[in-house]
């Protein structure tokens, strides 16, 4: 700030410098001949009424430089004024005194936290405000989408300023290390703050304690929907086991016996809240319906989650076939080989290394595919991988590659997002903020296979972290909460400090019912 204030006062001396210079030239003092001559002007004698023409210039031209330098000091003036002022926020200690800068490595958990809890928050505003939506009126509802939209807008923003820090070929460092955490602090807050301020409104239009008994009728009804789905949806994992290698059905391998976990935990929560109903104890009731309705809707995504990767393997294996002779059409036209010719001899040691590692994929899917049961969805991206190098290595270009990249990329973003959706409780930014990013690469402006296999592989790291964190964080302990009140945790459903179960709102708001009775 001083250097700004310092380059202004600058500035404005060499912008009155020419005029000083103007005013002195107006007594007549000059040289000539090596001879200093003083003109001195008469009193009966008058200046001329204008300036020539080239003293006009060159003093427009002498104030140019100086009008420049000062507007670029105000705009250097402006801009640390407007970081100091950012930073402001999240200098400070918890009192307010503004005497100690938070360290970096705090300011970096802080940011980090923030990510997961307004995450959080948006997930179950967006799970809550799909049950109000089935039931109140469009307009009554539509401020309630706007402040969640809102809120997704910043923590979407937030999340893509955390991968540029986690990414080591981007991460900035020093200043613009810190000036990007505290705008994630601020955008975190902002979003949650929206969310704070529409929950009491939206609790109104909900009117739970009020309307208990239509909502567990509702919630009892989607319950034993989801009860009598279980066993079929059990035949079907049993089938993806049959059918394909343990890693096509990993994904979802335990997603049954989670989603009669919720069920559980339901059951128990509808029970109480129909009996806190019926003594008259709305607030109580309203928190046990609120905690089973989140349950019944993560016991539903788990089951979806099965039948809809048994339907991304059945549609993978129908489209690999063509997909693999598209790829090895490709190959063959880089030596003149038939496309029907698989057995010849790979390509010659020493040549293009591209080709060679296409060759090596192609045949090993081929090899997978007559063998026996194998992973559709990992033996496509190899053949994706295997049109990229032959692409890469002047071969003709395999004919839809990125169709058959986006089906394997959705696949991973769906897989991912199912994951850490019922796994929230325990799952942290890292992997949050690689889903983001996977979103936004297949997002309506995604047009290139690269974006798409970027896509892929991001989702597949963020699923993968998010496990990681799952084995680190145990299963929570259902303590005296009854049955299923671990996996309620875990999923993020009750708050894992007792408090809870997460409503519509935003950090400060989420927790605002008390804890359901045990």
């Amino acid at each position: 700030m001083a250097h700004a204030v310092l380059g202004g006062l600058v500035a404005v001396g060499w912008l009155v410098l020419p005029l000083t210079r103007g005013e002195g030239g107006g007594r007549g003092d000059g040289v000539e001949n090596g001879a200093t001559v003083t003109v001195t002007r008469s009193e009966g004698v008058t200046a001329p009424a204008a300036a020539s023409s080239e003293a006009v210039g060159a003093t427009t031209g002498d104030l140019v430089p100086p009008l420049v330098a000062a507007g670029a000091a105000g705009a250097l003036a402006a801009h640390t004024y407007g970081r100091r002022r950012r930073r402001a926020t999240t200098r400070t200690t918890p009192g307010g005194s503004g005497n100690r800068l938070i360290p970096l490595p705090e300011l970096d958990l802080q940011a980090r936290q923030l990510l997961v809890d307004v995450d959080n928050c948006v997930r179950a505003s967006a799970e809550e405000l799909g049950f109000t939506a089935a039931q109140a009126p469009a307009d009554a509802v539509a401020p309630y989408r706007e402040a969640l939209a809102r809120a997704e807008g910043e923590l979407r923003t937030a999340f893509r300023l955390r991968r540029r820090l986690d990414d080591t070929d981007t991460a900035p460092d020093g200043d613009d290390r810190r000036e990007s955490l505290e705008e994630i602090v601020a955008r975190c807050r902002d979003a949650g703050r929206r969310l704070d301020a529409a929950a009491p409104g939206f609790d109104q239009l909900r009117a739970l304690e009020r309307e208990t008994p239509a909502a567990v009728e509702g919630a009892e009804t989607r319950f034993r929907e989801l009860a009598a789905r279980t066993p079929a949806t059990e035949g079907v994992l049993a089938g993806l086991h049959e059918r394909y290698a343990p890693t096509a059905s990993y994904p979802v391998a335990g997603d049954v016996e989670q989603a009669k976990d919720r069920l559980v935990f339901a059951t128990l929560r509808l029970n109480q809240a129909r009996q806190c109903a019926d003594r008259g104890e709305g607030t109580k009731a309203a928190a046990s319906l609120r905690a089973a309705e989140a349950a019944v809707a993560q016991a539903g995504d788990l089951l979806d989650g099965v039948d809809r990767r048994s339907a991304e393997l059945a549609t993978t294996a129908v489209r690999l076939p063509a997909a693999l002779a598209s790829a090895e059409t490709a190959r063959g036209a880089v030596h003149g080989r038939p496309p029907t010719d698989r057995s010849a001899e790979p390509f010659p040691v020493g040549g293009d290394a591209r080709l060679t590692r296409a060759e090596a994929l192609l045949a090993g899917v081929r090899r997978e595919m007559a063998s026996g049961p194998y992973d559709p969805p990992d033996a496509l991206r190899r053949v994706v991988e295997a049109g990229t190098l032959l692409s890469e290595a002047g071969a003709a270009e395999v004919p839809g590659l990125r169709d058959y990249a986006l089906l394997s990329a959705r696949g991973a973003l769906t897989s991912a997002t199912g994951f850490i959706g019922t796994h929230r409780g325990a799952v942290g930014s890292t992997a949050r903020t690689w889903l983001a990013e996977a979103e936004r690469l297949l997002g309506p402006d995604s047009s290139t296979l690269a974006e798409t296999r970027r896509a892929d592989a991001l989702a597949q790291e963020a699923r993968r972290l998010a496990e990681r964190d799952v084995r680190a964080y145990g299963t929570p302990s259902g303590g005296d909460a009854g049955a299923g009140t671990g996996g309620a945790v875990l999923g993020g459903i009750l708050l894992g400090d007792g408090g809870g179960p997460v409503s519509y709102g935003g950090p400060r708001t989420r927790g605002r019912r008390p804890t359901s009775p045990a």
